[in-house]
């Protein structure tokens, strides 16, 4: 499985492709991802069984594709000039429901990953291996502007770091992440780890 999808047969739209992803996560929301089935998918979007499996594969692949579609921006597309600008653009493109929806989304996703190869290995190459590269080139970037050294230790942890935050906003403090929480977070622990 790569970042491309698959040799398709059939041309789907942007449109429909869209109207697709949603139902997959509203489908998602409802009932979680071991009691998804492609069959409801197929319900919910009049589409057939055969034309899912056709451009997606499977629900692994269907699901962690429209996980990846939702994301408002990449991390590599944000380049205000600066290592803060970049994060607190990024943590401002989703309001807070919007947040609130895809922190219950990903913490039901890292449950599911756990039992099921199949969705850990699409998860890691379409979600987490191009969002790992994002940041990677985000992060040259202020190298290159000097506000970072490249030798900085907190590189290979700056993802750990990220989503440990927002996962752990919910379980420590009971409430979900807010913008006003990533803003604060950026600045209180993400940026100085990186010595900014």
């Amino acid at each position: 499985m790569t970042e491309a999808s698959p040799a398709r047969r059939s041309r789907i739209t942007p449109e429909r492709e869209s109207e697709l992803y949603a139902a997959v996560l509203a489908l998602l929301r409802e009932v979680g991802y071991d009691a998804l089935t492609m069959d409801a998918v197929a319900a919910r979007t009049r589409s057939s069984k055969a034309t899912l499996y056709r451009q997606w594969g499977g629900k692994a692949e269907l699901v962690v594709r429209a996980l990846r579609h939702q994301k408002p921006l990449r991390f590599a597309d944000v380049d205000t000039g600066s290592l803060r600008g970049d994060f607190h653009e990024l943590a401002v493109r989703q309001d807070d429901r919007q947040m609130r929806q895809h922190a219950a989304l990903m913490r039901g996703m890292a449950m599911a990953v756990h039992d099921n190869p199949d969705l850990l290995r699409a998860f890691r190459e379409l979600l987490i291996e191009p969002e790992q590269e994002d940041l990677r080139l985000m992060l040259q970037r202020a190298v290159e502007r000097g506000e970072v050294r490249a030798d900085n230790p907190a590189f290979d942890y700056l993802m750990h770091v990220l989503h440990g935050g927002i996962g752990a906003r919910s379980v420590i403090d009971e409430l979900p992440p807010t913008q006003d929480f990533l803003l604060s977070y950026i600045d209180a622990v993400v940026l100085p780890a990186l010595g900014v």
